[in-house]
């Protein structure tokens, strides 16, 4: 039934796994977009590449777990459910489904820098080296285990601006791999250590190395 992406706001990252189904470097569909945010522009997105989505506010729901339920509901049957910039925390409801089978994408270097305005943190913290990471999902904040992380320096001049969209860059392009490799089957997780069977290591600026993105 293909993979799910759930989003939250302006959906670049859902942009880069639509394009990257186009040009045939994933070979399976996005079978649903599911928002928590009627006014998100990911859906227009959706709209424009005639992809089918749901709106599933978290407020029509009393509790997380109803709320939960109602994604887990949507989503039967896929095979890989893609948070890219969905911002909620999934709980044990959505996890007892999708634990395996869920990954999200965060503009750090994890495990520094979990949760909101990542980018201005490590600028304000003053480190050397930021980036992004793509990571299976668990109930914590952003601190599931680890497929792939991309390196960025920081340069003398930036702003949160700056280092955003050179962060960007590489998100759009771990996303995609990272669902790439685990519709291919090569995505192996080992308690907190994830492989990737056929993958290059100990590569910069990512690692593992990127094959097709």
């Amino acid at each position: 039934m293909g993979f799910a992406v759930l989003v939250s706001g302006r959906g670049t990252n859902l942009q880069a796994l639509i394009d990257a189904v186009k040009e045939g470097k994933i070979k399976e569909e996005i079978s649903l977009v599911i928002s928590d945010n009627p006014k998100a522009y990911a859906l227009r997105r959706c709209e424009e590449n005639q992809i089918p989505y749901e709106v599933i506010p978290r407020e029509k729901f009393k509790t997380r777990e109803e709320f939960e339920g109602e994604l887990v509901k949507a989503l039967k049957g896929v095979k890989l459910v893609v948070l890219a910039g969905f911002m909620r925390i999934l709980g044990k409801t959505f996890l007892k489904e999708f634990y395996g089978k869920a990954i999200n994408i965060h503009p750090s270097l994890l495990p520094s820098f979990k949760g909101l305005r990542a980018q201005r943190r490590a600028l304000s913290y003053g480190v050397k080296y930021s980036g992004c990471s793509v990571h299976f999902v668990d109930e914590s904040v952003d601190g599931g285990p680890i497929i792939i992380q991309a390196v960025v320096p920081l340069l003398p001049n930036d702003d949160e601006e700056t280092l955003e969209k050179r962060i960007l860059q590489y998100e759009h392009r771990i996303l995609p791999q990272s669902v790439k490799w685990f519709l291919e089957g090569r995505v192996k997780l080992f308690g907190r250590k994830v492989l990737v069977e056929g993958a290059k290591y100990g590569t910069y600026p990512t690692n593992p190395k990127l094959e097709d993105f």
